[in-house]
């Protein structure tokens, strides 16, 4: 898995609307993946509540992360489910002509879908979306994965001699105690499996 890790991705706030609430979570599998038309792919982890909303809606939102973004962002949007959580409970600002949610900052860009069609890649569903609206929202560059894991996320603290055995997620820093790691551990804030997961000294 090492070499997947140096693909380079974006990360964005892809928001939804079930009916009754705002939703959003954060997604790093977007990209345009064809010109005439232009095509814009999704893939969301079929375990996230936006990814039933939006098979069912038909639209999203996606809401470019700038690198200011703070790591209570991703707090809100990444290691809560909107099955239970209201991510948008301090209202909405602004909204796109979709009528769904656009984030008032930490973003450089907004860019509204609508689902053409949808592929079942097992553990993920594709969306593949046209363009309905586009906005330039400032000139901050981009928050790469790369830039959230060196600059962004919280280092953990090593462990005191004695201490027991600890495990660290790559993916969000929630740490593991316990002298052995579990082969079927599942991250409780992002749902990783334990491949992504390292000893912690």
């Amino acid at each position: 898995m090492s070499a997947l890790f140096n693909i380079g991705y974006g990360l964005y706030v892809i928001t939804s609307n079930d009916g009754k609430r705002d939703n959003g979570m954060i997604g790093n599998a977007v990209a345009q993946v064809a010109l005439t038309p232009n095509r814009i792919m999704v893939s969301i982890n079929k375990d996230n509540y936006s990814h039933d909303v939006i098979k069912e809606t038909g639209k999203m939102n996606v809401n470019c992360l700038s690198v200011d973004a703070p790591f209570s962002v991703f707090e809100t949007f990444g290691f809560k489910s909107g099955r239970d959580t209201d991510k948008f409970v301090t209202g909405v600002a602004k909204r796109s002509a979709n009528g769904l949610a656009v984030l008032p900052k930490y973003v450089n860009a907004c860019i509204s879908l609508q689902v053409e069609e949808y592929v079942d890649l097992g553990s993920h569903g594709m969306f593949l979306c046209s363009v309905t609206e586009e906005m330039v929202l400032s000139e901050k560059e981009t928050m790469t994965y790369t830039y959230y894991l060196n600059n962004v996320k919280p280092k953990p603290e090593a462990k005191a001699d004695g201490a027991k055995k600890s495990w660290v997620c790559k993916i969000c820093g929630w740490v593991y105690e316990g002298d052995e790691l579990p082969e079927d551990l599942i991250c409780p804030l992002c749902k990783h499996p334990a491949s992504d997961f390292e000893p912690l000294n």
